[in-house]
């Protein structure tokens, strides 16, 4: 059997710093690949060797099989770990690494080609007595079926997959599908199975040495989604705990999926579960997941350490260990949810969470949140023995963290947190339709924290003074700042006087300095940290955490654009422009796609009327804030 010195880790960002962690710690060196945007994120730093892949896009990059055998080469590693999505999945590249002599930490290339395509391994799993929903042909759905889910069959993370509720939609849909499946997995085949509009995601961790030992590990829940990605995991299910006799049929399943196809290594067998605990066999990954932490949390498993020990040929112990407590991962991302989970990029200035709960992330003060990849930034896990603590917990240490610079899905992960639905454990797919996008911060805090911006900013950058300018021995005009805050303006005035602070309403200034102001609000004592940075500022409190932007007293007239302009809200690539010039279009019609940190966003029509001006084309390149089209009046 092989024996592993050094690893290289064809992957980036947090799941490299996870697996560079186990590696270190069972005396391995290791190796990292960076592209030409990645060269300075942090886990390149952590690893012994680096191997620069000039480029940035994927495509250029972290899905070429060919650069990363011979990196691991150039570089004298003698095993290769995929992490999580890149090639992962690809057999062709696990063939490659086991071609070039080198240890393949991951399952037999048989494996991943027999679970490549969704089709073909739900034809296997029905023959191995695997509960699977039935597969449609686009030819056979008809309006009894609806709605059904289009999916690709190959590739996953909820590209190439659209919900289908009317059957005039459905070529449509089909189209868009195996479009999207196309770009981002090379193959567009696409296939429509009954949609469970109310399902819940359970899948089962399995782990499988090579001498027929295969552990049904754990479940997870993972139902609450945005664009059928992930938001909120947890173990153990909600539902299976409701429903006991359905881990045991669960586990079963998943023993018997992983055994159909010599499953070998670290694996997840994901189903969709009615309320009734009926499930239905979705895919197996044959890889880690990126929830793998709540598993590890609630049975004391380094899984990672177990992939390295597999590939060795090391024998599993015949049972896992049982699981205790209860944990939940959430995955904060780089967007904003109430503008249809837009990616956010820029300088990540500040990012700090407390030490009592885990984080796995791939940043840190100071990186750079690029367009090119999958916007998270990080996976924060609390574990405790009930759900409610953990929950409890979980949502207190996001309430507190520092994330200064970039904006992202913060708040609402408090939110989900804290919503009595998902207290209650009712997390099925369905949550944000259900529920809407909420927000932990609301507009009396954001208020008050855009005070304290204000005083910080006027107490200056001296030497700390407790009255900040602005005071007057007699009454006086107020002072005024702006802030943009989400879609709305914040104006904030005050008056300075020799009774003190006066506002609208019962506040009183305790202190001020140029980064913490002390307030009394309602007799309350509150203390806020305020951090500036070129053209933001972040309070943090007790209350939440606010990001302003102030606004300048004067515009600058370079800075407006034409009223009909379509501005692109992120750096990304066009791939699709629906209208020419001269068309006659709607409000909120889609004329362009933008794709970005592996999403696909459209950027539709701010007013009816014309199209004017075409600034780009498909295949193009932009930067935020560039003018795609101007639609004018309809004349």
């Amino acid at each position: 059997m092989p024996m592993i010195s050094s690893v290289l880790v064809a992957n980036r960002g947090e799941i490299a710093r996870r697996i560079f962690r186990t590696a270190r710690s069972l005396g391995l060196s290791t190796v990292a690949v960076y592209s030409t945007a990645d060269a300075r994120m942090p886990y390149v730093d952590e690893a012994d060797a680096g191997v620069g892949l000039p480029g940035n896009a994927p495509g250029e990059t972290y899905l070429r099989a060919e650069l990363m055998v011979e990196a691991a080469l150039r570089a004298g590693a003698d095993a290769v770990h995929p992490g999580y999505g890149f090639l992962s999945e690809n057999a062709a590249f696990a063939q490659a690494v086991i071609d070039a002599g080198l240890t393949w930490i991951g399952p037999p290339v048989d494996a991943i080609s027999s679970m490549g395509s969704k089709i073909e391994a739900k034809k296997l799993m029905a023959a191995a007595g695997v509960p699977v929903l039935a597969e449609l042909t686009p030819a056979e759905v008809s309006a009894d079926d609806l709605p059904v889910l289009v999916k690709a069959s190959a590739g996953g993370g909820g590209r190439g997959m659209r919900v289908v509720s009317r059957l005039a939609d459905l070529a449509g849909e089909i189209e868009a599908a195996s479009a999207e499946a196309l770009s981002a997995f090379g193959d567009g085949t696409v296939f429509c199975e009954r949609y469970l509009a109310q399902g819940r995601h359970i899948e089962v961790q399995v782990m499988a040495d090579q001498h027929g030992t295969i552990w049904a590990v754990g479940e997870r829940e993972c139902s609450i989604q945005r664009r059928h990605q992930k938001v909120v995991e947890e173990a153990p299910s909600p539902l299976v705990e409701r429903i006991p006799s359905m881990r045991p049929a669960l586990f079963d399943a998943a023993r018997k999926a992983a055994a159909a196809i010599g499953y070998v290594g670290a694996g997840t067998v994901e189903f969709l579960a009615d309320e009734s605990g009926n499930f239905y066999f979705l895919e197996m990954n044959t890889r880690l997941q990126v929830e793998h932490p709540v598993t590890e949390e609630t049975t004391g498993l380094d899984l990672v350490a177990l992939q390295f020990a597999v590939a060795s040929g090391e024998h599993l112990p015949p049972e896992p260990p049982p699981t205790a407590g209860h944990a939940i991962e959430v995955r904060l991302y780089a967007e904003d949810p109430l503008h249809d989970w837009q990616p956010q990029t820029g300088v990540l200035h500040r990012f700090a969470v407390e030490a009592r709960v885990r984080v796995d992330s791939g940043v840190e003060d100071e990186s750079e949140v690029s367009p090119y990849y999958d916007a998270m930034l990080a996976k924060v896990i609390a574990y405790g023995d009930d759900r409610a603590t953990v929950a409890r917990r979980l949502a207190r240490a996001l309430e507190r963290a520092k994330v200064h610079g970039v904006g992202t899905n913060r708040d609402l992960l408090v939110w989900i947190l804290r919503h009595p639905a998902f207290l209650a454990g009712e997390t099925d797919t369905a949550f944000f339709a259900k529920h809407g996008v909420g927000a932990a911060v609301d507009d009396a805090v954001v208020r008050v924290s855009a005070l304290a911006a204000a005083l910080a900013d006027a107490a200056g950058r001296r030497t700390p003074v407790r009255v900040p300018s602005g005071w007057r021995n007699l009454a006086s005009q107020p002072q005024r700042k702006s802030f943009r805050y989400g879609d709305g303006v914040v104006e904030v005035e005050y008056r300075l006087t020799r009774d003190g602070l006066v506002v609208d309403g019962n506040i009183t200034l305790i202190d001020s300095f140029s980064d913490h102001v002390v307030l009394e609000v309602d007799g309350v004592r509150r203390a806020f940290e305020v951090a500036a940075y070129d053209g933001i500022t972040c309070v943090d409190s007790a209350l939440g955490s606010v990001m302003l932007t102030p606004v300048a007293r004067f515009t600058d007239p370079a800075e407006q654009v034409a009223a009909g302009s379509l501005v692109a809200p992120m750096p990304g690539t066009v791939v699709r422009v629906g209208v020419q010039v001269g068309d006659v279009v709607t409000q909120g019609q889609p004329l362009v796609w933008l794709e970005a940190m592996k999403m696909e966003h459209l950027i539709a029509a701010p007013m009816a009327g014309v199209v004017g001006e075409l600034k780009v084309a498909a295949g193009q390149q932009v930067e935020v804030g560039a003018v795609l089209a101007v639609v004018g009046e309809n004349s």
